[in-house]
């Protein structure tokens, strides 16, 4: 009985090790830039990435080439590591991946970071028509405009975490919105671009007032995103499968142990229900004339 115990106790952690290792291989870290993905050339600027509180080391990948590889300081809950860049330039931009490593195990890479370097072309002037205030409901149009001509325009939403809409022109192009809700207010800015990764000086802002009708209950999206809260998940998902892993295999024991002891308690009764029927035999035989 003890053999099988150790058995089944032994299988458990087994499963529970080899699911854990398969929830890490498959989770991906997260990736962001500080202060934003749209750094001023010569600014200095942080690539961010974070894993599970166990990882153990980290690389970085420029356009599907390793850059960087670095080892938290402080391994934790909020694993996060940094690759710092001293000075953006057009060499410096691009699309960046992490991974991270724990254990003999590698993650999955991270969903891309598109990071820009601006100024690097003339200003733009930006534009909406029919008016910068209308009600919800209307339809309204950006225009962005730069005189050097270029081949891409983009318009951002200040504080959209939202990625920037893109429109191919020559000197002027036109973004559409609407119908608009109180979720389009706000300040925006474009900026002109002959690739994705290094942008022009940016507009000067244009802020949309959008009225709100009675019936409109609409509200506006998060401005801001987290980015430690997926890889708490991860690490929160592992320790429950761990835990129910764990408990299943108590179960498993404690039933195996009351079978066990139930059994031992049915050979016990036999047994002595045995023996009283012999003793009660003799006892006859002894008082039975012969």
């Amino acid at each position: 009985m003890t053999s099988t115990f150790t058995a089944l106790l032994c299988l458990g952690l087994y499963l529970s090790q080899t699911i854990g290792a398969q929830t890490q291989i498959l989770s991906k870290p997260i990736i962001w830039a500080k202060p934003n993905f749209m750094i001023p050339k010569g600014r200095p600027v942080k690539i961010l990435c974070q894993g599970i509180p166990e990882a153990t080391e980290y690389q970085l990948y420029f356009e599907g080439r390793l850059s960087a590889r670095q080892s938290p300081r402080q391994p934790g809950i909020r694993n996060i590591v940094s690759f710092p860049i001293s000075a953006m330039t057009l060499l410096t931009a691009g699309q960046y991946r992490c991974i991270y490593r724990s254990g003999e195990l590698w993650s999955n890479p991270s969903d891309p970071l598109d990071l820009v370097v601006t100024e690097m072309y003339d200003t733009p002037t930006l534009s909406v028509h029919p008016r910068p205030e209308v009600s919800s409901g209307d339809n309204v149009t950006f225009y962005c405009r730069l005189e050097t001509a270029t081949n891409m325009f983009f318009l951002l939403k200040e504080g959209r975490s939202s990625r920037p809409q893109p429109r191919y022109g020559n000197t002027q192009v036109g973004f559409p919105v609407g119908p608009v809700s109180t979720a389009h207010r706000g300040t925006y800015r474009c900026f002109g671009s002959y690739n994705n990764h290094a942008w022009s000086f940016p507009s000067e802002p244009v802020k949309l007032l959008v009225t709100e009708d009675a019936g409109d209950t609409s509200l506006a999206p998060t401005e801001h995103t987290s980015f430690s809260d997926p890889a708490l998940w991860n690490h929160t998902a592992q320790n429950l499968l761990r835990m129910g892993l764990a408990f299943l295999v108590l179960v498993v024991l404690g039933y195996l142990l009351t079978e066990g002891w139930l059994c031992r308690k049915r050979i016990q009764q036999t047994s002595r229900n045995r023996a009283s029927s012999q003793e009660h035999r003799r006892r006859l035989n002894t008082v039975t004339p012969g």
